[in-house]
């Protein structure tokens, strides 16, 4: 376990190093800020084509290589953008191989990791430290990737990237998974209709594909449009909207913190489904009050929310998605959300136009409620399927 964690903080290192560089490069040379949003595009593009496939893939073969592999192919794509960052096209398409190998990656740690710990406490513990060391290596360090960028270039950047991931690989290389039989239909269309099958004959997780769906339809506008809220409803500049980022990252650093002190049980539907209601309520009093501060304590609230929701979901489907099913059932959700938060995003930038910020968060805030509200409807401790 302890392995997986150094190389997924380790990763989560080079990646915000790679997420600063990425858009501030493709913004030096376009200077268009469509292109930017082309270039997150391009991220998401590859959970849509590849996600199925990738979850049949994670549970067919042994996980750890999956990871392995995907770090090296991310290494390398890592290295090519040291030499050729200076090109748009380069760019694009770095930003598109990465997402890549990220949707091989990604399921196959997530679904690797109930093996590794003694019981189902240790993986909520286990969950809320990798969550906890993401937060804190994105709050500590994008402002030294934004700065490395500024004097040095996107390049070292880049080079950080490629580091991080070759170190990664080399600590998953050495992890002892205890060996897992996983009989799989020998048609590559049966194996992933069985993931969907899961989903759709469990009442919890068909319960939390709705509940998710109408989350991605708030969460896509609103944190995309954070900036636009900030412009023209709080009327602070740059510098006073870092406060309002820097207030989501605290709070969803206390979030496990908290949930390890006072939850027994995660499976609980008040933890598994509340959260959405927090974040709901947020989004309400976001729109609603054009005071800073009130902003700022809103938002901190919103990052408990969010990272208490992050950390009871993942460890849900770990204790209760049988091991060989695990892979695909969190592509699914993986593929549902990119979907839904690209249909999000372009709905909702048009509503600011049109309407203004403060529809777009009314509206988040009822998407959200609503999807608590369908979760505790549905209450009930769930049992294994």
């Amino acid at each position: 376990m302890r392995r997986l964690f150094f190389a997924r903080t380790i990763s989560q290192w080079g990646d915000t190093f790679n997420a600063v560089a990425l858009v501030v490069a493709v913004f030096r040379l376009t200077g268009s800020g469509l292109q930017v949003a082309i270039t997150v595009a391009f991220e998401v593009v590859p959970v849509l084509l590849l996600g199925f496939v990738a979850g049949a893939v994670v549970d067919r073969y042994p996980r750890q290589r999956v990871m392995v592999a995907a770090d090296i192919g991310r290494a390398a794509v890592a290295v090519a953008l040291v030499i050729g960052h200076q090109r748009v096209g380069a760019l694009y398409g770095a930003a598109f191989a990465f997402a890549c190998f990220s949707v091989f990656f990604n399921p196959a740690a997530s679904s690797l990791l109930p093996a590794l710990v003694d019981d189902e406490a240790d993986v909520v513990g286990a969950n809320s430290a990798i969550w906890s060391a993401a937060v804190l290596s994105q709050i500590v360090l994008a402002p030294v990737a934004g700065a490395l960028v500024a004097f040095a270039g996107a390049g070292p950047a880049f080079a950080i990237n490629a580091l991080s991931f070759v170190v990664s690989a080399v600590l998953l290389s050495g992890l002892h998974v205890p060996a897992v039989a996983r009989p799989l239909a020998a048609r590559r269309l049966t194996e992933i209709t069985e993931g969907l099958r899961a989903v759709r004959s469990s009442r919890l997780l068909s319960t939390l594909a709705w509940v998710q769906l109408l989350a991605a339809l708030s969460a896509g506008a609103t944190s995309a449009l954070l900036l636009v809220l900030a412009e023209d409803h709080l009327d602070v500049g740059a510098s006073r909207f870092g406060w309002l980022i820097g207030a989501i990252g605290i709070g969803a650093g206390f979030g496990p913190v908290l949930l390890g002190r006072f939850v027994d049980d995660v499976r609980r539907p008040r933890f598994l489904f509340g959260p959405y209601l927090l974040r709901g309520v947020v989004d309400w009093v976001l729109a609603a009050s054009s005071s800073f501060g009130v902003a700022v304590g809103a938002l901190a609230a919103y990052g408990v929310g969010t990272s208490v929701g992050n950390v009871t979901y993942q460890s849900t489907i770990q204790a209760l998605v049988p091991d060989r099913l695990r892979g695909r059932v969190f592509t699914f959700y993986d593929v549902e959300w990119q979907t839904a938060r690209l249909a999000s995003i372009a709905g909702g930038g048009l509503l600011a136009d049109r309407v203004g910020i403060r529809a777009v968060y009314f509206i988040g805030g009822a998407l959200l409620l609503v999807a608590g509200g369908i979760g505790l409807a549905r209450r009930g401790v769930p049992g294994r399927l």
